[in-house]
């Protein structure tokens, strides 16, 4: 979404004048602004079309601008319209919640009972809500779909998946976020998801009561087909968005079934990557099933998905409990170009062609995106505890959260002087 600027003339003329003469600092607005309302972005990348804002910062870190308690969990944050909206588990409750992006004031927020589900970790809700056409659509761990009204938080409807179709619940709950595809909401749950009509609730299509992984659908296009990859435990199957056919699989078995990572579609390719040792690997997409290029364990995301620029991907390679660390893998020949230590399971998006890098630790830093070295330009520490959800760049501002709940925004608009 581009900035909203004055059109009048004289009205930029009179703002200018002011600003010279009171000698106070103005935020200018980014050449380009984007709202990012669901997993991974607008464009499901991880990658941000946002300019303008601010990639070098004081020694003492960018602004806060607020902070909020919003329960345990690794939701990470949308934003759509001036609002932002994560969830978090707290006193047998997950709660969804609306705050105002630019300040943190709570808008509205919506509590159901639900299980911590602190196996072998903190627990709490790991998906992130999805804002499409003024409604927010929201999975539990545990089967739950709520869809709000974005502006009130009023339901519209709600149901439990997993009762309704027997599909098991994977052995950490149901990870990947929903996803929405014009009338359609997009789950992964059973072997190859399902689809629900985003109005109604009213199920639409379902896959095989096996269990699913924990990634999110990825929508892509082949042809005049419109696909999303859906993972289980052991492959990634595309399957057509408005039928629920199967279209074709790639073999594809992690340790305890965890393909966590979203797959990278880019051209007639498809990047597949998990942790536990397995590594990643390139297909070619053709008219029948993909063809291997290749298969190394060059890049083993366990948790977080990499995100591909100018032919390289950038992720965290390693588990989080050996000693990971931030890598830049050659797409074409998986050849690696250069590793990072220092991140821990960290976490990136990118922007602008720079990487934007959120430590185990939660340490954030901003970095060009380049084959060639790791040299971060700005660099602070805004948060503490475990970090392992990806940040969020939105309008000038950048979202981070850590396990506990405590989740932090800071101001990267550029200002004027």
């Amino acid at each position: 979404m581009i900035a909203h600027r004055p059109t009048s003339s004289s009205f930029l003329f009179a703002l200018c004048l002011l600003s010279a003469l009171s000698g106070l600092s103005a935020v200018s607005p980014s050449a380009f602004a984007e709202d990012w309302p669901c997993w991974r972005g607008p464009s499901h990348d991880g990658i941000s079309a946002e300019k303008g804002w601010l990639d070098k910062w004081p020694r003492k870190g960018p602004p806060v601008a607020w902070k909020a308690a919003v329960g345990t969990g690794f939701s990470s944050v949308a934003v759509s319209k001036g609002r932002a909206y994560t969830m978090g588990n707290a006193d047998g409750k997950d709660t969804v919640w609306c705050f105002d992006a630019a300040t943190g004031k709570k808008v509205w927020s919506h509590s159901y009972p639900a299980e911590l589900g602190d196996n072998l970790f903190e627990g709490g809700p790991t998906s992130t809500p999805a804002v499409h056409d003024g409604r927010v659509c929201t999975l539990s761990r545990w089967g739950d779909v709520y869809c709000f009204d974005a502006a009130t938080g009023k339901v519209r409807w709600s149901k439990n998946v997993q009762k309704e179709t027997g599909a098991p619940v994977p052995s950490w709950g149901f990870g990947g976020s929903p996803l929405a595809q014009d009338n359609l909401l997009l789950l992964n749950v059973g072997s190859a998801g399902m689809a629900l009509d985003r109005d109604t609730g009213k199920l639409v299509w379902k896959s095989a009561k096996e269990e699913a992984g924990y990634s999110t659908p990825v929508p892509f296009r082949r042809g005049e087909a419109r696909l999303a990859l859906f993972s289980s435990g052991s492959a990634f199957t595309a399957v057509d968005v408005r039928t629920g056919k199967e279209r074709w699989q790639i073999a594809w078995d992690t340790r305890y079934g965890v393909n966590a990572a979203d797959p990278i579609v880019s051209g007639d390719h498809v990047f597949l990557s998990s942790g536990y040792g397995k590594g990643a690997g390139l297909f070619r997409l053709g008219d029948g099933a993909p063809k291997e290029v290749w298969k190394k364990r060059t890049l083993r995301t366990q948790c977080n998905p990499a995100v591909l620029l100018g032919g390289h991907c950038y992720g965290i390679d390693g588990d989080t409990t050996g000693r990971p660390v931030l890598k830049c893998v050659e797409l074409k020949t998986g050849a690696v170009r250069w590793s990072e230590e220092g991140v821990g399971s960290g976490s990136l998006i990118a922007a602008d062609g720079k990487l934007i890098v959120l430590s185990d630790k939660g340490e954030l830093l901003v970095a060009r995106a380049s084959p060639k070295e790791f040299r971060p330009s700005a660099r602070a520490q805004v948060l503490g505890g475990k970090c392992w959800t990806a940040p969020v760049l939105a309008n000038g501002r950048i979202y981070c959260r850590n396990a506990d709940g405590d989740l932090v925004c800071v101001d990267v608009r550029k200002t004027e002087n």
